[in-house]
């Protein structure tokens, strides 16, 4: 009984992924960093070239009801709002002033972001991480009652991990807002600021009436990452194309194409949120996250697709108490 014990925890400790169920998902990905970082075999990638790309919102931590980063732009509104009595005549501050969100949800991504870039219009960069990480450190989530940088995906932390020790370097290129991603992103996936790729506003320089430089946000989106913007960022950013991307949705359906395009060996995720018990379910009819095309292509080349409910052993870190029951 205790060498069945012994050799059990020494099996856990050995797994690279140990909230991942062994099926075929799990095993795609360690064959594939197998081939890549085996010196000599016919499918060898330099440490150098070893780029993985990762969507955030749906892939890396949960995206429903609402993205997150919307959650907290829509907070921020609120508070800013009884200064802004203009607000409540211009689109889209006055949809979501008014309680209407099929009218905010039909200002699209680009909409949403101008609300937010408009809110926060006039602070510095350095405020608007403060107010981030403030935010994240009172608000909740409406099911979970958690903080929303605790509901990260456990199985992709561990694969982001695995991937590093096996000499990838990784990247998030997400449709979320730059900033917002860089202030917790490195304590969340160990993926360093200088290695979040997402979208962005327009910032301005000037020296602040104390003689310090500032860097100030403006009421301007500069560059939305998402969709077809996905390899733009890549190659504007990162400069050498991945060999491993992950998604979730349609909107990241160009980013692993852009990945699948070079000969050699590719490595193509998609998560498929599939599990409501744990998390939530859906795909084709979301407003949020809707993966329909995406799912399509995968299925017809032979992507891994990885279904959340039968894949994952644990969905979040907070998942099991100590007693191993359900929180």
């Amino acid at each position: 009984m205790l060498v069945s014990v012994g050799a059990s925890r020494a099996s856990a400790q050995t797994d690279p992924l140990p909230s991942w169920n062994d099926g075929a998902a799990k095993q795609a990905i360690t064959d594939f960093v197998t081939r890549v970082t085996l010196q000599g075999g016919a499918d060898f990638v330099p440490p150098a070239e070893r780029i993985a790309v990762f969507d955030n919102d749906g892939t890396l931590w949960c995206e429903q009801p609402v993205y997150f980063q919307l959650a907290f732009g829509l907070d921020s509104v609120k508070a800013l709002a009884p200064k802004h009595p203009e607000w409540r005549h211009q689109q889209p501050f006055k949809a979501f002033l008014s309680g209407d969100k099929e009218g905010l949800a039909s200002q699209g991504e680009k909409g949403l972001l101008g609300l937010i870039a408009a809110a926060h219009s006039g602070m510095t960069t350095d405020d608007y991480a403060v107010s981030v990480a403030g935010w994240l450190a009172q608000a909740r989530h409406p099911r979970f009652d958690r903080p929303y940088n605790e509901l990260v995906y456990q199985p992709m932390v561990e694969l982001l991990a695995y991937l590093r020790a096996n000499g990838f370097k990784t990247f998030i290129v997400s449709g979320g807002g730059v900033e917002f991603m860089r202030v917790w992103a490195e304590k969340a996936y160990g993926i360093p600021p200088e290695q979040v790729v997402g979208s962005s506003g327009v910032t301005q320089f000037k020296i602040g009436a104390d003689g310090r430089p500032l860097l100030t946000k403006l009421p301007k989106v500069e560059f939305i990452d998402d969709g077809p913007g996905k390899p733009s960022g890549i190659n504007r950013f990162i400069g050498r194309r991945p060999i491993l991307a992950f998604g979730n949705s349609d909107g990241d359906q160009q980013m692993l194409q852009w990945t699948a395009a070079e000969p050699g060996a590719r490595f193509l995720g998609i998560v498929h949120h599939t599990d409501s018990a744990r998390e939530y379910a859906y795909d084709r009819r979301s407003k949020i996250g809707k993966l329909d095309k995406a799912w399509d292509e995968a299925v017809q080349r032979g992507w891994t697709v990885v279904d959340m409910a039968k894949d994952w052993k644990t969905v979040f870190a907070f998942e099991h108490s100590n007693t191993g029951a359900l929180q």
